[in-house]
């Protein structure tokens, strides 16, 4: 058997492969990094499975069929795998930034299907400078924190210290 022949995954491309683990990557790391649930495993198939999506879409599609409606309904399921990463505890839903990167995710997927390697990764890193430039403005400005981000900020720290007295007094009895 030839070599070419072994490695051959038509209709799709070893470099958009790498492409979209690449971006998967960009984007898991940072949220990696802070803990939160969508790393670089889920970021880098969510991104992985959107190219192969669309790209199977647009090699079986037809006069009949639209590629576009693909696109529509990978969005769609992703729409689905956000919501559950969001909860809602005390009143306060979080994993909201959680599931608006993993729809991030599935764009940038779309792009290196249907646009260009480079356009995927400098979106890649947009959607990085998002995330982190955000919270560096947060933390130079008291009007960024008002509102739902300072409730969020006093629900964590209130759960964290009843979780940390509840702990030390389940030391205490043993």
């Amino acid at each position: 058997m030839e070599l070419n022949t072994l490695f051959a995954i038509e209709p799709y491309d070893w470099l958009s492969i790498g492409t979209a683990l690449l971006c998967g990557l960009i984007i898991g790391l940072e949220r990696q990094l802070r803990g939160k649930p969508v790393g670089i495993r889920t970021s880098s198939l969510i991104t992985l499975g959107t190219y192969v999506f669309i790209v199977s879409a647009m090699h079986v599609s037809n006069d009949a069929s639209d590629p576009s409606r693909i696109i529509g309904q990978v969005i769609t399921g992703i729409g689905f795998l956000g919501a559950g990463v969001m909860l809602a505890r005390d009143g306060m839903v979080i994993g909201v930034t959680s599931a608006a990167t993993i729809w991030a995710l599935a764009a940038v997927g779309v792009c290196i299907a249907v646009a260009s390697h480079g356009t995927a990764i400098k979106l890649s890193i947009i959607v990085v400078f998002v995330l982190v430039g955000v919270d560096l403005m947060e933390d130079y400005s008291q009007a960024l924190t008002r509102g739902v981000h300072a409730r969020y900020r006093n629900w964590r720290q209130r759960t964290g210290n009843e979780l940390e007295r509840r702990e030390g007094e389940d030391r205490r009895r043993n």
